[in-house]
């Protein structure tokens, strides 16, 4: 009976909780999505510059 009450009052107390997470999930993903398309572009601009860097090693047969 213990169980039931505690189970009883965390259902009425989370579930506003449960509802707010699932409204602010979908603004905080739009929110964050200019973050991740920046981190794509300097991800890019990394691996571009360590292509140029490690081509005299792999044009000499350095290469993976």
């Amino acid at each position: 009976m213990l169980g039931f009450l505690i189970w009883l009052c965390l259902f009425i107390l989370c579930w506003p909780l449960a509802i707010f997470a699932l409204l602010l999930y979908p603004l905080c993903w739009l929110i964050t999505l200019p973050f991740r398309v920046l981190g794509i572009a300097v991800d890019g601009v990394f691996e571009l510059l360590r292509a140029i860097v490690m081509l005299p090693a792999r044009l000499l047969g350095g290469g993976r």
